[in-house]
């Protein structure tokens, strides 16, 4: 099995620690850990590891995830050489691998508006439509045309946004298993200033209210129905609170931010805790957002 996947032409590292990818900076490791460079070496991967019965695991920028400290068994796939951003009149298709966040930065170089939440948001484009990634008001299901999909079959499809079904923080390609190769927005004309002063306004509002200064997975927990979540986690005395090297941080309490050397499962405890506590004092359930993958 190894020397099937080692034999491909393709960049693939053995046992090769997640914590180098994530944005917590946590994670065990992966069995083999690939770096396809187009769609044909991304087919041949799945077709191997099909032939092999090997599971398969795609992870986008790692921003809003937690991997386990036991890793990721089979065949983990990274996407970072899929970045190419096109601009074709009020449309940009960009490759999963790129930043949501270069895709603001050519939108507002070609004065297209719509995409100015997401001027901040970490993740790849890949990961924000799985995600359905959102902030300020706006999320990925009012921007995306369509995506290409690859499927484990090997076949390409493509999904348009009504065939996504789209809910909070939660698309169709979670359940279809198919690994996002591109994806198509749909903006409209603007005016590069106004664009521009927007993206400032929400990234300077980021800044003075997030950890960005700290490792993290950025927002934990989904809103509750009512409620807020960061007031309630401070309202059960737990901003601050520490576990190992994980902690509620004393700037925005709905984060959990690595001050060193933390775990995953530093992560996964305090979040319990956070749970547990909330549960408790206030009968509200907070439910994560976080996506927490892996083996213990």
């Amino acid at each position: 099995m190894i020397k099937k996947l080692q034999d491909l032409p393709i960049e693939i590292k053995l046992n090769e620690p997640l914590s180098n990818y994530t944005y917590t900076k946590t994670g065990g490791p992966a069995d083999f850990l690939a770096f396809p460079t187009n769609r044909q070496e991304l087919k041949l991967l799945l077709k191997t590891a099909s032939n092999l019965s090997y599971p398969v695991t795609t992870l986008g920028n790692s921003s809003n995830l937690i991997i386990k400290d036991g890793g990721i068994r089979g065949l983990v796939i990274m996407l970072p050489k899929f970045k190419q951003i096109k601009v074709d009149n009020q449309q940009i298709t960009a490759e999963a691998g790129a930043a949501i966040i270069d895709v603001t930065k050519v939108a507002c170089q070609a004065s297209l508006t719509g995409l100015e939440f997401a001027a901040g948001i970490p993740g790849s484009v890949g990961g924000a439509a799985f995600m359905n990634a959102g902030a300020y008001g706006g999320e990925m299901a009012n921007v995306i045309h369509s995506i290409d999909q690859i499927l484990p079959d090997g076949r390409e499809v493509v999904l348009s946004g009504a065939d996504l079904h789209f809910s909070y923080r939660h698309s169709v390609v979670q359940e279809n298993h198919g690994i996002v190769v591109s994806v198509t927005f749909a903006l409209q004309k603007g005016q590069q200033s106004q664009i521009q002063a927007k993206m400032d306004e929400l990234n300077a509002l980021r800044r003075s209210k997030q950890p960005l200064e700290y490792p993290s997975c950025g927002s934990v927990f989904k809103r509750p129905e009512g409620h807020f979540t960061g007031p309630l986690i401070i309202q059960a005395g737990l901003q601050g609170k520490t576990i190992g090297g994980a902690q509620v941080s004393m700037k925005h309490a709905g984060f959990i931010i690595n001050i060193g050397n933390a775990t995953a499962t530093d992560y996964l405890n305090l979040i319990h805790l956070i749970q547990k506590t909330v549960k408790e004092k206030f009968a509200v359930q907070l439910e994560t957002e976080v996506r927490i993958i892996g083996e213990d």
